[in-house]
């Protein structure tokens, strides 16, 4: 019997001939994203679900949706989508991550142009009768200094883009390699030295810990006066009260945003000010990439259902059912292993070098390797998966090597990961346990034998005396409790690493707390997806 796909929002017609052409039974009705009570009564007939943003697939959906294999998203975003009830039913999630990629930064170039030139303002003053020529004096983007934070997939097309419009571009991407900013023609510089030179600055990086209110009213305070700040990214990653004070008070000279920390956005600080150009989230809102976006995910739902294929999932690695029933506990420790070495890295990957020993090194070595660079890249950039990893990597320039060797110790098989920056090297080795649990068994080179906790704390210093009575201390003052300790040493008196299992995450007030006492190299909390 043909696989059946619902196609329950809309969706080009040229999209849902590729299923009928590939023999798949497809209904096309775009009236059930938007009928809760119609899509819980259908989804139970149904193998696949492609879907935009209005079809919400809720735990309830899921659990109504008993044949359910794949859901497909035509486009990056998957709010909508209950991943973990998706992962916890076997449904796969794709998305189709690369296909707004020219749209959003032709959009984003789109509004830099706009602020320049005042041209919304300009446009509704003609219209309306007036002649004011000399009121809307504008600037030329030729010779301007354009500031790119984040030079990403997208980000690195408006950089080029910017190139070719004469702009002196620099960017500011703690991943970005030498190598990568060279092709781009750019100049990578810190944060700061962004702020303080760029003309007009763009954002173009995920909304994470470390990028909300990048923008905030401190950075904002720091760019020099007349500058115009761009966001097509996401809202949330600029203060949008600070930026709009920073604009009646004259030092920003406009602004151009495409995405809101309240969407819909309704009201804004920034609604109403002059020279401050809106648009209601239209970065992929083109006819050629929805139209992309939704071929691509025609073409992998179809390979999925016909072929066991799996392109651009979000909560499953690229292999055969046979292999993930083998692999599963080694892709969870190569995922572990990049998510260790990614949360401890802050300066540019020149080169990722994998280590294959035992007989892991004759399993599907692909997908282990897009596991290992998923877990690092996820550390900056949470959208990426197993298969965007990889390409995200080579954007940036990174080198990847992969060795492999027959059984050469105590273990069967590990893995050992080196990622290597213009400073250093580090590496983390790990294996897995007859119970079927990831450990790592050395850090730094110093022997270790950890499981992987939730909620981690790791801690470099010299071998000396009180190092566990501080961090035993200064924890149990502020409350958070330690689950278990490990600890290993490179020889006596010389380095010293420690691992904490806590019940929840340490707070910033503690780890600084203990960074305070100078007894430690390094304080870093960790955190592992450990379902």
């Amino acid at each position: 019997m043909a696989p059946k796909v619902l196609v329950s929002d809309k969706l080009s017609e040229t999209a849902v001939q590729i299923f009928r052409d590939r023999g798949i039974d497809v209904t096309f009705d775009p009236s059930i994203g938007k009928d809760k009570d119609k899509l819980l009564e259908v989804i139970g007939d149904y193998d696949g679900l492609a879907i935009r943003s209005a079809t919400k697939v809720t735990e309830k959906v899921l659990d109504a949706a008993t044949n359910l294999k794949v859901v497909g998203r035509a486009g990056i975003g998957v709010d909508n989508v209950d991943i973990p009830a998706a992962s916890k039913k076997g449904v796969i999630v794709m998305n189709t991550p690369f296909g707004n990629s020219v749209t959003t930064a032709e959009h984003a170039i789109s509004l830099m142009m706009a602020v320049a030139r005042q041209i919304p303002e300009a446009n509704a003053s003609t219209h309306a009768g007036k002649w004011e020529k000399s009121r809307f004096m504008g600037t030329e983007l030729t010779g301007k200094t354009l500031g790119v934070i984040g030079a990403g997939n997208i980000g690195g097309i408006v950089c080029e883009r910017a190139v070719g419009l004469r702009m002196r571009v620099i960017a500011y991407d703690p991943f970005l390699s030498e190598e990568r900013a060279t092709k781009l023609g750019v100049t990578k510089v810190e944060l700061d030295e962004l702020l303080a030179r760029a003309d007009f600055i763009t954002l173009h990086v995920p909304l994470t810990d470390k990028t909300r209110n990048i923008l905030s009213a401190e950075n904002i305070a720091k760019t020099r006066k007349g500058v115009r700040i761009i966001n097509c990214a996401r809202g949330g990653l600029v203060d949008e009260t600070a930026l709009a004070e920073a604009i009646k008070a004259g030092h920003v000279a406009g602004a151009g945003f495409d995405v809101f920390q309240v969407e819909p956005a309704t009201e804004s600080p920034l609604f109403g000010l002059p020279n401050v150009v809106v648009t209601p989230h239209l970065g992929a809102s083109t006819t050629e990439a929805q139209e992309n976006v939704a071929l691509q995910v025609a073409e992998q739902m179809s390979d999925y259902l016909l072929d066991g294929a799996v392109q651009n999932a979000l909560n499953m690695p690229s292999v055969t059912a046979e292999e993930a029933r083998i692999m599963g506990p080694w892709l969870k420790l190569a995922a572990h292993l990049g998510a260790f070495a990614g949360q401890l890295t802050d300066e540019p990957i020149k080169a990722i070098n994998i280590l294959y020993d035992g007989h892991v090194a004759e399993m599907n070595l692909d997908a282990l390797g897009c596991a290992v660079i998923a877990g690092i890249m996820k550390a900056t950039n949470p959208d990426v998966n197993m298969v965007s990893a990889p390409v995200v990597a080579k954007e940036r320039g990174v080198q990847i090597a992969t060795t492999t060797q027959g059984k050469s110790g105590v273990f069967d098989a590990y893995i050992k990961l080196t990622v290597v920056t213009d400073s250093r090297e580090r590496s983390i080795a790990g294996t897995v346990f007859s119970d079927g649990k990831p450990r790592f068994i050395q850090i730094k080179g110093i022997t270790i034998d950890a499981e992987v906790g939730q909620h981690m704390l790791y801690t470099t210093n010299d071998d000396v005396p009180g190092i566990i009575g501080t961090l035993g201390q200064t924890m149990g003052e502020n409350g958070v409790n330690i689950a278990n300790f490990t600890l290993g040493r490179s020889d006596q008196g010389k380095d010293a690493i420690a691992l904490l299992y806590l019940d929840d995450a340490a707070p910033d007030a503690v780890l600084n707390k203990l960074r305070a006492t100078g007894m430690f190299r390094q304080v870093r909390p960790l955190q592992f997806d450990v379902n």
